[in-house]
């Protein structure tokens, strides 16, 4: 999904305008999209002349870094509300199962995205 680097947005509006969806609008000067009303057609990206338009995939390594930290922040709510520290093995357990239910959610997804063209 698009995301706008407002350190690279100059506010020019050129993404506004070009946005078959009405998806982006300029706020403060700076780019902003909708993301219940983008439809993922890439064209912001390609008209942003400033490349402020980046991919998703950029953010990957933030994201794993979000959901590491979420995940020792509920291990260690576990151990204190349980008070028990053998709850935290307990949490990262069903942490690890929720992520890979999120893999599979995805790989399914993508099979069946597969069939679709």
């Amino acid at each position: 999904m698009p995301w706008v680097d407002v350190k690279k947005c100059t506010g020019c509006e050129i993404c506004v305008k070009k946005c078959p969806a009405n998806a982006i609008i300029s706020e403060n000067g700076k780019a902003k999209i909708n993301m219940e009303e983008c439809i993922h057609c890439g064209i912001c990206h390609s008209v942003c002349p400033e490349e402020a338009v980046r991919h998703d995939s950029e953010k990957i390594l933030d994201d794993v870094k979000i959901n590491v930290e979420m995940t020792k922040r509920f291990m260690e709510l576990c151990a204190k509300h349980f008070n028990d520290d053998k709850e935290k093995e307990k949490c990262l357990t069903r942490m690890k199962k929720h992520f890979n239910k999120e893999k599979i959610v995805a790989e399914k997804t993508l099979n069946e995205l597969g069939k679709l063209g």
